[in-house]
């Protein structure tokens, strides 16, 4: 499935841009900080907001940073910190160019530990430490940019960094939350929100979306990309991805956490369902000029050739004016279910393409079309490589 409104440019251009719209983990390089050797090494401490984001300006925090919330062992907060802290890992990244960059990660299981793709994109040497470790040696065991996730084995983990369950639904909105990274390299640090929104699209490579995606207040800032955004039973509800604005952030869900790491770790990559179309979201304007209700359904403005929808899916077959404005599509298809699952938005129709199907599987369609409606089948691909 295409989506016309996230494109991988703008998320990169983000990531140079990163102290202003709060991307979470991008390339020292990008953002200008200064050369060091490629011997990995705690730098001196920066300024938040006024030094490198994922690069040398860091602290070691190996002590103080754990220390300030040993205070009354009373809080709910503290309590999640400490029994989650050891399994997070600050991760320095080697490319080849001046500089390492940061980021976070988190074990998911014996020997292997969860991130972003980005934080790991084109590295040729990656370090990883925990509270209660040195540097150790990391490797690529496997990466998906579609989702931005990927998976990292190391040979020998201390023994308190035991691996972070992941939640197997999305919390409610409004669920108090924790995300653990390093900010600015500053090592073990944490803040608290709340899930302030879900079913979130994040921009993906290929103007795809990444789906499913978690909202939330918690600050997060450079370097804490790959970190855990954890629910105060200690669960994972989210790898967190980037920030943007004010108090808002966005991590990839559990759930397709859940689905993707697996495959990466079994095949070092995973096939993402395709359909093979360029939605719109049907407003007042499109609406009317279709005949439909603008609360119902997704609109397939164009169907590619060739792609699994081609001969099944109807995309727009001419345009109209309505209120004035010109160019209103008409005459595609409005998909308002799918295997038997309403399908309101073009959140909807993402998330259930990433949780609930895999490339190959034939599933139903119904669709307003004509002023009727219908149900057809569409057989499934994967989403082409990225370029």
């Amino acid at each position: 499935m295409d989506d016309s409104d996230s494109s991988r440019r703008r998320f990169l251009a983000a990531c140079g841009t990163a102290l202003s719209a709060g991307v979470a983990g991008c390339s020292d390089s990008i953002l200008g900080g200064e050369t060091e050797d490629t011997t990995p090494v705690d730098p001196e401490p920066s300024t938040p907001g006024s030094g490198p984001a994922d690069g040398d300006g860091g602290a070691d925090g190996a002590a103080g940073d754990f220390e300030q919330f040993d205070a009354d062992g009373e809080s709910t907060y503290a309590d999640v910190y400490r029994s989650t802290v050891p399994s997070v890992a600050q991760i320095q990244v080697y490319t080849g160019a001046p500089g390492p960059s940061q980021g976070t990660g988190f074990v998911y299981s014996d020997g292997h530990v969860v991130t972003n793709q980005h934080v790991v994109e084109g590295a040729e040497t990656i370090y990883l430490r925990f509270s209660d470790s040195g540097w150790l040696d990391a490797a690529v065991e496997g990466t998906d940019v579609y989702s931005d996730l990927a998976v990292l084995s190391v040979e020998e983990l201390p023994e308190s960094a035991e691996p972070l369950a992941l939640r197997e639904s999305d919390p409610e909105v409004g669920t108090e939350v924790i995300a653990i990274g390093n900010p600015f390299g500053y090592s073990g640090s944490v803040s608290a929100g709340i899930v302030s929104g879900l079913n979130r699209t994040l921009p993906a490579p290929n103007d795809f979306s990444i789906p499913d995606a978690i909202q939330t207040d918690a600050p997060v800032n450079p370097g804490n990309s790959g970190g855990p955004l954890v629910t105060l039973d200690g669960a994972v509800a989210g790898v967190i991805n980037s920030g943007g604005g004010d108090n808002i952030g966005f991590g990839i869900s559990a759930p397709l956490t859940r689905r993707v790491v697996p495959a990466l770790l079994e095949d070092g990559e995973y096939e993402h369902s395709y359909m093979g179309v360029r939605l719109q979201t049907v407003g007042p304007l499109l609406a009317e000029a279709n005949g439909v209700d603008e609360h119902v359904g997704v609109y397939i403005d164009l169907v590619r050739d060739g792609a699994p929808s081609d001969g099944v899916l109807q995309g727009s077959t001419g345009e109209t004016t309505v209120a004035g404005q010109p160019g209103v599509a008409t005459g595609g298809d409005v998909v308002v279910a799918m295997g038997g699952t309403s399908i309101p938005t073009r959140e909807a129709l993402a998330s259930f393409l990433a949780l609930e199907t895999s490339p190959g599987d034939t599933i139903d369609v119904t669709v307003l079309r004509d002023g009727e409606e219908r149900t057809v089948e569409l057989t499934l691909g994967s989403r082409p490589e990225p370029v």
